[in-house]
């Protein structure tokens, strides 16, 4: 559909203007087509034109050769006056909500998020800025935005703002989330606990023939709702999977730890690539500074708005890169850096936490892991004969009912004991996967240290297997580690740079140390006891900690995991209330 002014002869050239698409075509293009071709536009031989969709930086360049038509000339001003309202809401020292977020009452917002929410809205042309504010309603325009938050930061919570507000205006009806697998099911909590407004999520994991089903019943739901289908990365290029995907139509697309598709020629980036062109809204989710890395930011915004750095790895690479090394294919430096994270931010709030000082001092979440069909088979199996050996003893002792409880936890953390003589044996990755998930995104790309404790010996050694597979320098106290031997670990964790990760067994490294050099601790696995735990959770919280402390838990889903994570956080020693409490871990 093209304009009523759609084609006019401006100076020498021919101009076409869809205004549907956004897409500037150019005839007669004349001595003017090298410089053209430098600022973008893409020859289409069958129509004998250039063409391109219109960004400000383009039509600001062409608007410098040529006097662009009325309607051209109105849409650079949109551009422009967006432009200067995200600048002004960037710069705000306090921010409002713009319009209401559909968030339950007990959670507020910190500033970070709102100024993060009103960016997106106004990015996405919800928004329509004037000289005087950002308040008028205009149609929306649809684009893509980033929220690059730092792992701790909220960006879950403030990307469920702005899908609510989109939910509520009637601009989207169903929202596809892309995340890793061990994240995949946080969102179907996260949504409950924060959204106010009418919602059903599905999560598409297990067999192809799950997944499908899993989204069919999606899509039949009779409800008037946000339907919302998350799904792992490595699942949406599958045979069939991208295809039913496709037909889902999502109105928008998160992708959640975007990261994920840094490599712009993998399968499942060039999967999300085509499904993002055919959706409205998109968001990005990262804490990663990907300007650090500065190639890995292309395949994000190809996704995301492909009208910033084009479709065209290479000529990206070109813009910014420096090639050297073995046939003058490897990057060995980088030019216009100053260009490139402008062009990065004018889609994209970053947030760390050293700037978001409104940030409580202590942050706790979840990463859920889902037991496959065979193993929730064989943990109910272990909790029914538990439950009956405890039920059949007529003096139950708080070490009795420990013992059964330590057999579920231990089956939660990826190991079975056969007997009492035995050694453990392996029989799930779950949480080991969800981990090295935690470890690629948070020490491989930010450079950032980690605290992960666990409380078997069998998890400690499986955890340090993995940290060696990624040559990965870390330090390691557990039982058997010479008292002596432990404080130069710690100071080497403190100290080196280059010693990333600081694994230890909760019961022996839980007390008296000081590992401040890192703000987020992962707990593979807790004990039962209430100290030991608070204990824990002081290593990193303590004088000469800076910032605010993340904590990650790893819980099985529906399993002893969750009721023990419960009981801590209520204050309850486990070890103490057992006896009277038994049956409620195993029910």
């Amino acid at each position: 559909m093209l304009s009523k002014r759609s084609c006019e002869r401006v100076d020498d050239l021919r101009i076409a203007y869809d205004e549907l698409t956004k897409t500037v075509m150019l005839k007669d293009v004349g001595d003017s087509y090298t410089r053209l071709k430098n600022m973008g536009m893409v020859w289409d031989k069958p129509a004998q034109m250039l063409k391109r969709k219109a960004n400000l930086e383009f039509l600001t360049s062409l608007s410098a050769m040529i006097k662009l038509p009325d309607n051209i000339e109105k849409e650079r001003v949109r551009l422009k006056s967006i432009e200067e309202a995200l600048f002004t809401e960037r710069a705000k020292e306090r921010s409002v909500p713009y319009i209401k977020p559909p968030i339950n009452p007990q959670f507020a917002p910190y500033q970070h998020q709102i100024k993060a929410y009103n960016m997106a809205l106004i990015h996405f042309g919800i928004l329509q800025p004037t000289k005087k504010s950002v308040t008028k309603m205009s149609d929306s325009f649809g684009g893509g935005f980033g929220f690059l938050f730092e792992m701790g930061c909220g960006k879950t919570l403030t990307a469920i703002m702005t899908v609510g507000t989109l939910y509520i205006r009637g601009l989207v009806k169903r929202l596809l989330i892309v995340a890793p697998t061990s994240v995949c099911s946080v969102w179907v909590n996260e949504f409950q606990q924060y959204g106010n407004f009418r919602s059903i999520t599905k999560v598409l994991l297990g067999t192809k023939q799950q997944r499908l089903k899993a989204l069919n019943d999606l899509e039949t739901v009779p409800l008037s709702c946000l339907k919302v289908a998350v799904i792992n990365y490595e699942s949406v290029w599958r045979d069939g999977i991208q295809e039913a995907l496709s037909k889902f139509a999502p109105d928008m697309i998160i992708c959640d730890e975007s990261q994920r598709i840094k490599t712009h020629d993998a399968k499942q980036s060039r999967a999300l690539h085509e499904l993002g062109d055919r959706t409205r809204y998109k968001l990005i989710l990262s804490g990663t500074p990907v300007q650090n890395n500065a190639m890995d930011l292309f395949s994000q915004y190809r996704f995301m708005e492909p009208d910033i750095f084009g479709t065209n790895f290479y000529v990206f690479r070109n813009r910014y890169a420096i090639m050297g090394g073995y046939n003058n294919k490897q990057v060995i430096g980088y030019k216009d850096m100053d260009e490139l994270v402008r062009k990065e931010y004018s889609a994209a709030y970053r947030v760390t936490k050293e700037e978001a000082l409104d940030l409580p001092e202590q942050i706790f979440t979840e990463r859920i892991i889902e037991l496959s069909p065979k193993e929730r088979v064989m943990y109910e199996s272990i909790k029914r004969a538990g439950f009956a050996e405890l039920a059949n003893d007529k003096k139950i002792s708080a070490a009795t009912a420990l013992v059964k409880l330590l057999r579920l936890q231990q089956f939660t953390g990826g190991f079975i004991l056969p007997d009492e003589n035995s050694k453990p044996e392996l029989i799930s990755k779950g949480k080991l996967n969800a981990l090295e998930e935690i470890v690629d995104d948070y020490c491989l790309e930010t450079g950032k240290k980690l605290v992960v404790f666990a409380r078997f010996r069998a998890e400690i050694e499986l955890i340090a297997e993995m940290l060696r597979k990624k040559k990965l320098q870390f330090g390691l106290i557990y039982g058997d580690v010479k008292l002596e031997a432990r404080g130069e670990i710690v100071r080497d964790f403190q100290t080196n740079k280059n010693t990333m990760v600081f694994l230890a067994q909760i019961d022996t490294a839980g007390l008296g140390i000081t590992l401040t050099a890192a703000d987020t601790c992962v707990f593979y696995s807790v004990n039962f006891n209430l100290a030991t735990y608070l204990q824990a959770l002081a290593r990193i919280h303590r004088i000469g900690q800076r910032n605010a402390c993340t904590y990650i838990h790893l819980t099985a889903k529906d399993t002893i995991d969750s009721k023990v994570l419960a009981a801590l956080a209520k204050k309850e020693d486990i070890a103490k209330t057992i006896v009277d409490n038994w049956k409620e871990y195993f029910t």
